[in-house]
């Protein structure tokens, strides 16, 4: 069988080996005999195995079962190994454990015992891998995989951060607030080769100038009153990695300077201290605000926003990219369920189209505080448009659809017409998963009207 699961028995009986060779097999497991290390090591490198189970003492070498655990632990380390023996030494076994063995059994033993074991030790190996793959992953992709949506616009800047996440450059992101800068700030690091190092965000407009100056830079025991050691900066604390200063148009003046010279020579000086620190940090910078008409006004230093702005990024408004409205939705709900420890919510039609027809001033931040509350409140197993505040639902009756304008050359109406319900259906076809139920629910529709246009655009033979 192409995915049999394959152990390898490591004992110098004979007799042993076959008996655990009967009862694996007949277990389902394809099963490979060794009578020695040097064999078992032999078959090691020549196949992979997804368990091995083998004697501590063999042949009057004591060591015999540690050594070939050694062996495994450099060449094939997420195999797990099952010691057995018939010595009654648990702390030899313990210690084998201790080294790396997933689990140890003693002879004699029940056949049941051994399929038992055999299993679990496959399973806690495939878990691991599982959870190292998913590490990788998530290393690779990092935050990306948390900026939902499927709009021109979202794609467009998914790609960019691709694309300069692993510059040196310093990265403006421009947009709203609610839209999602610092998502994109912390996609940029984690797609970055500095995602092993910090990642430190600091919201330049939620502190005191006061204190803010200390956060980034650090201060000496005296700088000030209540500065009673020394403290570290931001600067220091991120090295090696990024910094995200959130918000910051509404850094002061004062310290625009400071951090000017921070990106110009890479050191920052503590407040209150005389001596330069040398730091390794990539600045990523967040604002809503227009910093160019700002440094043209003089509430910014134009040459500190040259600095900073080397690779903008704009991060559209939600309102701009109502194709990712659903997905969102769908996001927020599966996530605050699960947080809230209820099971799973649908949403009706009408409710999605009241959100998708919202401008959202508040953008994803405030779709995500409309979704908590609706959920929170919720008393059935779907969300209707009554669970919206009152509110949001007023404000997407009020938006006013575009009126369609005649060409002076006239149109077919009827093609027209064919063509905006195939497009209609086919994306709530895609966006139901081909469920014909959930699309006519999406499309307002009965089933059996789906199904009758199916059948006259021809849609039913996909």
């Amino acid at each position: 069988m192409a995915n049999q699961q394959r152990v390898l028995v490591v004992d110098d009986e004979t007799s042993m080996r076959e008996v655990l060779e009967i009862v694996l097999t007949n277990a389902g497991y394809s099963v490979t005999l060794a009578g020695d290390v040097d064999e078992a090591a032999a078959h090691l490198e020549r196949e992979q195995f997804d368990a091995v189970m083998t004697d501590l003492f063999m042949l009057n070498d004591r060591q015999a079962g540690m050594r070939l655990l050694s062996w495994l632990q450099e060449h094939a380390a997420t195999t797990p190994v099952i010691m057995m023996t018939a010595h009654g030494s648990i702390e030899t076994a313990v210690e084998a454990m201790r080294r790396g063995a997933i689990d140890y059994i003693q002879k004699p033993f029940s056949n049941d015992e051994i399929r038992l074991r055999v299993k679990r030790a496959i399973e806690q190996r495939n878990l691991l891998r599982e959870n190292q793959a998913l590490r990788k992953e998530q290393a690779r992709h990092g935050d990306i995989e948390n900026m939902i949506g499927k709009s021109p616009a979202t794609q467009e800047v998914l790609t960019m951060i691709r694309r300069v996440a692993n510059l040196p450059s310093t990265v403006a992101i421009h947009g709203e607030s609610g839209a999602g800068k610092e998502l994109v700030a912390r996609a940029l690091h984690q797609l970055s080769d500095r995602a092993k190092k910090p990642f430190v965000a600091i919201n330049c407009g939620g502190i005191p100038e006061s204190l803010l100056e200390s956060e980034l830079f650090g201060h000496k025991k005296g700088a000030f009153t209540g500065a009673v050691e020394d403290k570290e900066g931001l600067f220091v604390v991120a090295d090696g990695g990024t910094i995200f200063l959130d918000e910051i148009g509404e850094m002061p003046l004062m310290l625009q300077v400071k951090l000017l010279r921070v990106l110009d020579n890479s050191t920052v000086t503590p407040v209150g201290g005389t001596t330069a620190v040398k730091v390794n940090v990539r600045v990523l910078s967040a604002t809503n605000r227009d910093l160019k008409k700002m440094s043209e006004d003089g509430g910014f230093r134009s040459d500190l926003y040259y600095r900073l702005n080397v690779i903008p990024i704009h991060v559209p408004p939600l309102r701009q990219r109502p194709d990712d409205i659903p997905l969102l939705t769908r996001h927020f709900i599966r996530t605050m369920t699960s947080k809230m420890g209820l099971k799973d919510l649908d949403i009706s039609a009408e409710a999605m189209q009241t959100l998708s027809r919202y401008p959202w001033p508040g953008n994803v931040r405030e779709l995500g505080n409309v979704i908590e509350r609706a959920v929170a409140l919720n008393t059935v197993d779907r969300l209707e448009v009554a669970d919206l505040p009152q509110q949001l639902r007023e404000a997407a009756s009020q938006v006013k659809k575009p009126s369609p304008t005649l060409p002076s050359e006239g149109i077919d109406l009827e093609q027209q017409t064919a063509d905006f319900e195939i497009a209609l259906i086919t994306q709530a076809l895609e966006r139901s998963r081909y469920s014909q139920k959930r699309a006519a629910e999406l499309l307002g529709l009965s089933a059996r009207s789906l199904r009758y246009r199916l059948q006259k655009y021809g849609l039913d033979e996909n």
